[in-house]
Order: C-alpha cells, then sequence, then structure tokens
C-alpha cells in the first residue's frame, strides 16, 4: 500500500488516480496519522443481452445429443 501526505495527494491527485490498478490503495496522512484511502474501483462488466448470436448456428448433426462411444459402458 502506498503512503502519501495530504499535501502530496492535493499536488498529484489525477496523477495517484491514473497510476492505481483495480483493488490496489493509496492511504492519505496527515502528521503520520492515516485520514484517508483512496481506492481503485473494478470496471463494471458489460451487461451481457440474451439472444444476440440468434440464428448463428446454420447446421447441427443429427446425433448432437446422442450419447458418446467412450461413454457407453456408464450408459448400460
Amino acid at each position: 500500500m502506498v503512503m502519501v501526505t495530504i499535501e502530496e495527494a492535493q499536488s498529484t491527485l489525477p496523477e495517484l488516480i491514473r497510476r492505481l490498478s483495480p483493488g490496489e490503495e493509496v492511504l492519505i496522512t496527515e502528521d503520520d496519522h492515516p485520514v484517508a484511502r483512496l481506492v481503485a474501483t473494478v470496471p463494471p462488466q458489460p451487461v451481457r443481452k440474451l439472444g444476440t448470436m440468434k440464428g448463428t448456428v446454420l447446421y447441427m448433426a443429427p446425433d448432437f445429443d446422442a450419447p458418446l462411444d467412450d461413454f457407453r459402458e456408464y450408459m448400460e
């Protein structure tokens, strides 16, 4: 964890924010006592939309869902 004084944080805040990796923290201190934490957030995952691949499967083998020969002994 990186520790900076409040004066350093005020003068370099944009740089501190850009340097942070998701989940990383910077502890801001005043007179050697912690006063704040600057924490990088994890970017939100895009929302997946159902049905976007509809119509892309053009062929499916007739035995697509038939048991595999390798597992035939387990199926008996």
